[in-house]
Order: structure tokens, then sequence, then C-alpha cells
């Protein structure tokens, strides 16, 4: 996997390559630990990511906390069409905004 990080003041957009999956996901969640402090939005752009496993929701769902205990926001972007319908069948898609 390969991460690709962009700060814009209290913005933060990250590029995922790859896929999120057991072996990657804590790489993704050691960058948001590092990189979280002082954001407001999150965009995580999943236009390259191939798949996303149960791990890779883990992260998403603790960063979503995290973001909302600060009144942040947390988008996904570009999400492909199996993910989307994973994140339907578990019903996340009404927990994660998705653009």
């Amino acid at each position: 996997m390969k991460l690709e990080a962009k700060k814009n003041g209290k913005q933060l957009e990250v590029v995922l390559s790859g896929e999120l999956n057991t072996l990657t996901a804590p790489e993704l969640s050691l960058l948001l630990e590092k990189e979280l402090p002082g954001i407001e939005t999150l965009i995580l752009n999943f236009k390259e990511c191939d798949y996303v496993s149960s791990a890779g929701i883990r992260v998403l769902l603790s960063t979503y906390k995290i973001l909302k205990a600060v009144k942040g926001q947390m988008m996904l972007k570009d999400v492909g069409e199996n993910f989307k319908e994973v994140l339907e069948n578990v019903g996340l898609d009404a927990v994660f905004d998705m653009c």
C-alpha cells in the first residue's frame, strides 16, 4: 500500500493506493495518528484502493470516532462499487460521508 498525505490548513487528504488489509491497516493508522492533531476535515481518497478488509474498516471507524469527538468531519472519496456495497451491507454508508 502507498499512502500520500496532503495537508491544506485544517484539512488533510490521504490518497490510498493498493489494498487496505490486515497488513497495511496499521500503516494507515500510524499515519493518521501522526497527522490528525489539529485537523478538522479528513478526506480519505479510495480512487486507487483495490480492496478494503475488516481491519481497514476498523481503522476508518476509530478515526471517525476521534474526529467526531472534536467536532471534525471525515469523508470517503471515490469509493469503488464493491467497497460501497460492503459499507451498505453493514450499515456504515449511513455513518460515513461519501463524495
